[in-house]
């Protein structure tokens, strides 16, 4: 039986899951799992063949061919590589996230990854951030927190991300983006976006960075001395 801690953080778009999940990780000294990142990775490479993410047979021939990596750099940074090629930024472009939505709701890309994402707990403590990760992935974690902010609060901090990248962004387009991400996350058939029964509830609405993190780390104390 393994004695590795494991720390689960669920929520919607955009709600800060990986920065927080990484500072968490950082503070605990565990391994930061950023379980987005991976369907990203798989999102990208639906988008750079041309192929429609919402049709399972035609992603599910995709998955064969892929390989996938993770390496962790001295500053503890998940670089994602896809068949080779470091594709951290590319991943995090604004037109892959329909496409990490669209593959993440098929069940043939769930299964895929499901075992790479548990074998990494096993073998590590870690902080692992997703959408179905204290339900299905590790439903079994010493801690379950549910990540969540106000839509008009993500889509605002999505907007300023991509201002601080240079890019060109519409914080109309970026809200319609995140309440029609929320609608398919928390709708589809394969591991819906829903709350843990046993996770703790934490909305950063009206938090900044730093009182989000304090916030984390109250609960993760409280919960791993129960």
């Amino acid at each position: 039986m393994s004695t590795q801690k494991s720390i689960a953080i669920d929520g919607p778009s955009g709600a800060g899951k990986s920065t927080l999940a990484k500072a968490l990780a950082k503070e605990l000294g565990y391994l930061y799992v950023d379980t987005g990142a991976i369907y990203r990775t798989v999102g990208l490479q639906a988008c750079r063949t041309g192929t429609n993410p919402e049709e399972e047979g035609a992603v599910a021939a995709l998955l064969p061919g892929l390989e996938i990596g993770m390496q962790y750099g001295p500053d503890g940074l998940q670089h994602m590589y896809l068949n080779g090629e470091d594709v951290t930024d590319a991943i995090r472009q604004h037109e892959i996230s329909r496409y990490a939505s669209c593959v993440s709701a098929l069940p043939a890309v769930r299964a895929f990854l499901l075992e790479r994402q548990r074998a990494m707990a096993r073998e590590n403590d870690v902080v692992m951030d997703g959408r179905d990760i204290g339900t299905v992935v590790l439903p079994q974690a010493g801690v379950k927190i549910f990540l969540t902010a106000a839509p008009e609060a993500r889509a605002r901090r999505r907007w300023q991300e991509l201002n601080q990248r240079g890019e060109e962004a519409d914080y109309d387009g970026i809200l319609q983006d995140v309440l029609e991400r929320d609608q398919r996350d928390t709708t589809r058939a394969a591991s819906p976006l829903r709350q843990a029964e046993d996770a703790v509830l934490a909305d950063t609405t009206e938090l900044d960075l730093e009182q989000s993190l304090a916030l984390l780390m109250h609960i993760v104390k409280e919960r791993l001395q129960a």
